[in-house]
């Protein structure tokens, strides 16, 4: 098997909009698990690190082609990114054989005649990559961001306008920090497993890191898929960034709760609030495929959550048997995903700003359903892992001007180190700001 064969097919598939980035890579990643630690990572490393680069890429591939980056075949394209990728930010493969297999891949693909072509543009590139010309900051500020951090322009604009030159340069450069797995470990755990488990950790070569904000949350680094993490099968932990475990820390739950999460998938909320009760009360997970809902049961059951069901609901449709039937209940609403762009890398090329517009009308219409089934003086959380203050604070300011609820203060049940960070509508934590994905969620309760 060749590894940039296998990369430049995933990245065609990517670009052409066919398979969403993160979902096709952990596939094929599983699908040839059978493959060396070090070449699993750089197939992973070379598809995550292209995806990423790709504005910045096209710019500098298009200093040296005679055929701009937009006119070139589609396999051609993804090709010569992924090698440039390679020349720039891969430096343990050498310039020359990143240029060789490269032609390789053309003539297998049926491109004979553009091995040339190939092969003079990426020497080019590697001959002068230390001297490439880039937008100046002082110049173009909107380009400069654009190019630097691979964002499109509108977006760029979008972030200035929100939050000014100085904060949205910090958003646009935290969205390449490389961020590692982060995982909830299980309440339940005693001091002895928990310790036994960290051990078991440090013997797999897992570099293991205690989050700051909780203490059952631990960054890992360096593991070959976390399927293959000691404690997975037995339940003891679940994936899940921090900033998705703080809206059950804050949500107030108490043993025997009735808790809706009504866009649950894949489960973290829900399976962390089911646990949270410890045994008691019940946990009602809804989603709107059975691909989704199995991916729910399937984390309850390996977490062993007798107390958590999942079944397919849409959640534009009210459900007039569960009126006023939750003391607390999850909203994370779809919506455009700007503050997950570092781990689903092809967000930023699918999105548009009419898509921004039309995701805030379908919140608004979730929110018109599902606030019914809130008991008087129950809790909703809403939460989205977006930036972007349409979809956010806004969204929560119209929420309390329409309906029956009023924002709650989450100050003492929050990490000391955001606390300051709470607005008036609710707690936005910033890529490059926060150690945590962009994120933001907001307590409420229904007054009578």
């Amino acid at each position: 098997m060749n590894s940039r064969d296998l990369v430049l097919s995933m990245l065609k598939e990517i670009y052409a909009g066919k398979e969403f980035s993160h979902i096709l890579i952990r596939q094929v990643l599983e699908k040839y698990d059978y493959l060396e630690g070090n070449e699993k990572a750089f197939i992973k490393r070379l598809t995550e690190g292209t995806l990423e680069r790709t504005i910045e890429l096209d710019y500098v591939i298009n200093q040296f082609s005679t055929t701009p980056v937009n006119k070139m075949k589609p396999l051609i394209r993804a090709l010569m990114r992924m090698s440039v990728y390679q020349l720039l930010y891969m430096d343990a493969v050498p310039d020359s054989a990143v240029c060789n297999e490269a032609v390789k891949l053309a003539a297998l693909h049926k491109f004979t005649s553009l091995k040339g072509f190939v092969n003079g543009v990426l020497r080019n590139i590697a001959r002068n990559k230390e001297s490439i010309s880039y937008p100046e900051k002082e110049r173009d500020f909107i380009q400069y961001l654009s190019v630097k951090d691979s964002l499109p322009a509108w977006m760029v604009e979008q972030f200035i306008k929100e939050y000014g030159e100085k904060v949205a340069e910090t958003i646009c450069d935290g969205l390449l920090k490389e961020r590692p797995v982060t995982v909830r470990l299980s309440e339940q755990l005693s001091m002895e497993q928990k310790q036994e488990l960290l051990e078991q950790w440090q013997k797999q070569g897992i570099r293991t890191v205690q989050h700051a904000y909780l203490p059952y949350a631990y960054s890992l680094e360096k593991t070959e898929g976390v399927k293959n993490v000691a404690g997975f099968e037995e339940g003891y932990f679940q994936v899940q960034d921090v900033s998705s475990m703080l809206v059950a820390q804050v949500a107030g739950i108490q043993p025997n709760m009735q808790i809706l999460d009504v866009c649950a998938a894949p489960g973290g909320k829900a399976t962390h609030a089911a646990e949270k009760l410890a045994g008691t009360g019940q946990v009602l997970a809804r989603d709107l495929t059975e691909y989704k809902v199995n991916f729910i049961l399937d984390n309850a059951d390996r977490l062993q959550l007798s107390n958590l069901w999942a079944e397919e609901w849409d959640a534009l449709v009210y459900d007039e048997s569960k009126e006023e039937w939750a003391d607390v209940v999850f909203c994370d609403a779809p919506c455009s995903g700007l503050g997950i762009m570092g781990k689903k890398r092809d967000i930023k090329y699918r999105l548009t700003p009419e898509a921004l517009e039309e995701v805030v009308d379908l919140q608004r219409q979730i929110l018109n359903t599902v606030w019914k089934y809130v008991k008087k003086d129950g809790i909703l959380m809403y939460s989205t892992c977006t930036i972007h203050k349409q979809e956010n604070e806004k969204q929560v300011q119209w929420l309390v001007e329409n309906l029956p609820f009023e924002v709650v203060s989450m100050q003492e049940d929050l990490p000391e180190e955001v606390r300051k960070d709470e607005g008036a509508y609710g707690l936005q934590l910033m890529p490059g700001i926060h150690e945590t994905d962009g994120f933001f969620f907001c307590k409420l309760r229904r007054i009578g």
